[in-house]
């Protein structure tokens, strides 16, 4: 009996790799110009002039996530040490430390509206803090223990103050009504562990990344996937949507970061670093789309020129593995966490 399994399998991945490739080839027949010639003509933005404005020390252990709030100013950090820290980005000064029951979070989200931070990762559980209420210990109020995954949590966002979206590594997106603590809506949107999610800036659509090395656009009222993209040859670690709306970047293990166009359903640029030694673990974008950046491996910030594919610097500071990076709302700054257990914001 395992044998023919096998065989069946087999015969199946075959049948995918086939598809796949017949898709890639219509593909290429729509593509009647690169994205390179389009953008010939326009010049050479300037290299920017970044530098590490806040250097924060608060966290004892890896600092696995950042997310900042809408206000621009205030961000929340995630780390194994235990605990989250509020940060006013401005000063670079705690706000709140707030203890976790489990040290292993992996994500955190800040609601926009400021009021509200959630975490997860290896308790398999989204959990939810209230800001503006303190407990018996003066913490932040745990409001919320979102349960039911099969999978460790490793991504989480806000779609309002009582809306979260949850992925996770059972495969599934989740929605949750934080009034009542349940499910609204629950299914399995990739092959293979939901790495990271990001929200159009409308709200309405949002799209995933995978370590089944394809991004998939989703509209929030709907269950069914709106696209899927292919490209990466490995998983993908983080998307960032463009802030027109029409596009997206992502990075992967695959050491590339890329931008996909949502209207021609298919990637049109690729961004590669000078060496290519180092797996991509977070990206985002300026508030004008011109400019990505890429937290690696290497430690370092890489960024590009979007329209060019042009390489235009690395951005040095931390002294170990970048997790995560988030942009600011009003795009004058973003901040990185480390392995190195800092938390640097860069303007």
């Amino acid at each position: 009996m395992p044998p023919k399994a096998d065989a069946e399998t087999l015969e199946l991945r075959k049948e995918l790799e086939d598809l796949y490739e017949k898709l890639k080839e219509s593909q290429k027949k729509v593509a009647d110009v690169t994205f390179e010639s389009v953008c010939s003509g326009v010049s050479d933005v300037p290299k920017p002039k970044l530098s590490t404005k806040r250097l924060m020390k608060g966290h004892i252990n890896k600092v696995n996530s950042v997310h900042y709030s809408g206000d621009s100013k205030h961000c929340v950090t995630g780390s194994l040490d235990g605990k989250l820290i509020i940060w006013d980005t401005f000063t670079g000064n705690k706000v709140q430390v707030i203890p976790l029951r489990s040290a292993w979070v992996m994500s955190v989200a800040y609601a926009s509206s400021g009021n509200y931070v959630a975490c997860g990762g290896m308790d398999n559980m989204c959990t939810v803090y209230d800001l503006n209420n303190r407990d018996s210990s003066g913490a932040a109020k745990l409001v919320r223990e979102l349960a039911g995954y099969e999978g460790f949590l490793s991504s989480c966002r806000f779609l309002e103050d009582k809306k979260i979206l949850t992925g996770s590594g059972d495969m599934k997106i989740c929605m949750w009504d934080l009034e009542t603590g349940r499910k609204t809506v629950d299914f399995p949107a990739h092959n293979g562990d939901v790495v990271s999610i990001s929200l159009s800036s409308d709200g309405n659509t949002y799209v995933t990344g995978s370590v089944d090395k394809t991004c998939r656009l989703w509209d929030v009222r709907d269950q069914k996937p709106k696209q899927t993209f292919f490209g990466h040859e490995s998983d993908v670690n983080s998307v960032y949507f463009h802030p027109s709306g029409q596009a997206f970047v992502t990075c992967s293990e695959d050491k590339t970061a890329r931008l996909f166009d949502i209207r021609s359903d298919q990637q049109v640029a690729l961004f590669e670093p000078p060496n290519k030694t180092s797996g991509f673990t977070s990206c985002g974008l300026s508030l004008s789309g011109r400019h990505l950046f890429c937290g690696s491996d290497d430690n370092y910030v890489h960024m590009w020129d979007t329209l060019k594919t042009q390489h235009t610097g690395m951005l040095s500071g931390h002294e170990n593995r970048i997790t995560s990076l988030s942009v600011a709302p009003n795009g004058l700054a973003f901040a990185t966490c480390s392995w190195d257990q800092n938390v640097r914001v860069w303007g």
